[in-house]
């Protein structure tokens, strides 16, 4: 296939939601009046962000996948994508299967694909992606107020502890946890519907891609504020959870997570349970914001500091 071969027979599709999508040379879209645009970019760079011998399907659903985590970690609701892709060769059975996961997840969150680009060159996704929310109700990061709950979603550390597997085998995991590790690292899952359930709830949001020590610390960077973390109440993998004191790196810092970490007030509580319930999304309360001068502590269940040897993930390491 050629360029436009490749582009009309797998990624030429009824744009959802736009005036004009794929064919011209720019696309035309109409946000909802009342409602600001969000943008947000991604890439994707094989043997940095994902190995060469993942599933062209599951590699699809986590391009744009991590883009609408974005869009979550903001309560914005994703609209449309452009999708760029650099191919080291014209695989037609590759760029099928990947179509097919990249469609299948944007079919579900009924995002539209207005345009992009191909070429030639070592394999890489970029994605941007367009989202809207109500006009000044974003979740921000430097919207934290002391006193704040800090809470995380799902569970930490899953794609960590299978990345580590594959690269040195040392952790020796049980069919169970390589199997779950391996889902959240090659399809995670986005909280768009969690992040709009939070508007209105919480006060600022942040999800979780390098590391939720790392991330979380940019709200609290953003916000000028300091926090009491809780390690111990980090929710993660049962088999991971018996190691913790082993393996705290993998559990607070270690990156492909795409869970929403957000702060809210006390008194929004019971209706953030409430609303992680409606969703068949896990909630946790994982410590509490403070003022800057109290610092930021990482502490275990008997207020121990925990050390990390790391923050999150380093894209230049």
């Amino acid at each position: 296939m050629n360029e436009f071969e490749l582009i009309r027979r797998y990624f030429d599709r009824p744009a959802k939601n736009a005036v004009l999508g794929v064919g011209d040379d720019a696309a035309i879209v109409r946000p909802t009046p009342g409602h600001d645009l969000h943008v947000s970019v991604d890439m994707l760079v094989e043997g940095r962000h994902f190995f060469a011998d993942v599933d062209p399907a599951a590699l699809g659903h986590k391009t744009l996948a991590v883009n609408l985590s974005d869009m979550a970690a903001m309560g914005a609701a994703p609209r449309w994508v452009v999708l760029a892709v650099a191919l080291p060769h014209s695989d037609e059975a590759w760029v099928a299967r990947f179509a097919d996961g990249f469609f299948a997840l944007a079919d579900r969150f009924d995002v539209g694909v207005i345009g992009g680009d191909t070429t030639r060159g070592p394999l890489t996704l970029s994605v941007t992606v367009f989202g809207e929310a109500p006009s000044g109700r974003a979740l921000r990061r430097n919207a934290a107020q002391e006193g704040d709950d800090v809470w995380v979603s799902g569970t930490l550390g899953l794609g960590a502890m299978a990345l580590r597997e594959k690269l040195a085998g040392d952790l020796k995991l049980p069919a169970d946890a390589l199997a779950a590790g391996l889902a959240r690292l090659e399809r995670p899952e986005p909280r768009v519907a969690l992040g709009q359930g939070l508007l209105g709830l919480a006060h600022a949001a942040v999800d979780v891609s390098d590391g939720w020590f790392a991330d979380f610390g940019h709200i609290l960077e953003r916000s000028n504020k300091g926090a009491e973390l809780w390690f111990d109440a980090l929710p993660t993998h049962p088999w991971l959870a018996e190691r913790r004191a082993r393996y705290p790196e993998l559990i607070a810092a270690g990156g492909d997570d795409y869970e929403l970490a957000f702060s809210a007030p006390a008194a929004n509580r019971a209706a953030i349970e409430a609303l992680g319930l409606q969703l068949g999304v896990a909630v946790t309360r994982v410590g509490r914001v403070r003022s800057p001068e109290a610092g930021v502590t990482l502490v275990d269940s008997a207020g121990r500091p925990v050390a990390l040897q790391r923050a999150g993930y380093d894209h230049f390491a």
